[in-house]
C-alpha cells in the first residue's frame, strides 16, 4: 500500500528454499527450535486474504488487503523472539554464539539484526546482511541469504551456522546447521 509509507517501503519480493538430504556423521541439523503465539497476530497482519476473505474489489477498496503494521511493538517482539530463538537452538547444539561460524538471520532491519546478533554474543563480521540490496523479502530472507552466503564462500564445508527467523502471526523459529 504506496499510501502508507510505514509499510511500503520496507518490503521487497524473492523465494526460496532448500532441499535436505542425508548427511555424514557431524554434518547436518544439530538443532531446531520453533515457536508462535497467535495472540500478537494483530501487531501485523492483513485484514482480508486467504480463504477467510479471498480478494476481491471490495478488499482492494477498503485497503483490507493490505499489511497493517504496529512497528514499535513488532521490533520489541523480534529482537526479544530471535534472541530466544538463538539461545534455544544454540543451548539444543550444546554451542555458543563463539562456535558459529556465519549467523543467518531474518533480514527484517538491520536493528533488528544488530540487537539479535549482539544477544548472541556472535560479532557483525560473522553475521550475513542483504536487507540493504533486497529489503525484507519476508519468509524468503533466510533461503535467499543462504543462497547468497553459500554462493559468496561465507559457508563451506565444516560451516557452523545459526539461521533464525521471525514473521507475522507472530512465529519464530532457529535451527543450526553444520555444512
Amino acid at each position: 500500500d504506496w499510501r502508507d509509507r510505514s509499510t511500503a517501503v520496507l518490503f521487497g519480493d524473492g523465494s526460496g528454499a532448500a532441499v535436505l538430504k542425508r548427511s555424514k556423521h557431524g554434518k547436518g541439523i544439530l538443532s531446531t527450535y520453533f515457536r508462535s503465539d497467535g495472540n500478537l497476530a494483530q501487531l501485523l497482519h492483513r485484514r482480508a486474504g486467504g480463504a477467510a476473505q479471498p480478494f476481491d474489489a471490495a478488499a482492494l477498496a477498503d485497503r483490507s488487503f493490505y499489511i497493517e503494521m504496529e512497528g514499535r511493538e513488532v521490533f520489541k517482539h523480534a529482537v526479544r523472539s530471535m534472541a530466544d530463538a538463538c539461545d534455544r537452538a544454540l543451548d539444543g547444539a550444546k554451542l555458543t554464539g563463539a562456535d558459529i561460524d556465519l549467523l543467518i538471520p531474518h533480514q527484517a532491519n538491520i536493528r533488528i539484526i544488530e540487537a539479535t546478533a549482539k544477544h548472541a554474543g556472535i560479532p557483525m563480521e560473522k553475521v550475513f546482511v542483504n536487507v540493504d540490496r533486497y529489503g525484507n523479502t519476508s519468509s524468503a530472507s533466510v533461503p535467499m541469504a543462504l543462497e547468497e552466503a553459500m554462493a559468496s564462500g561465507r559457508v563451506t564445508d565444516g560451516s557452523t551456522v545459526l539461521l533464525v527467523a521471525f514473521g507475522a502471526g507472530f512465529t519464530w523459529a532457529s535451527l543450526v546447521v553444520r555444512f
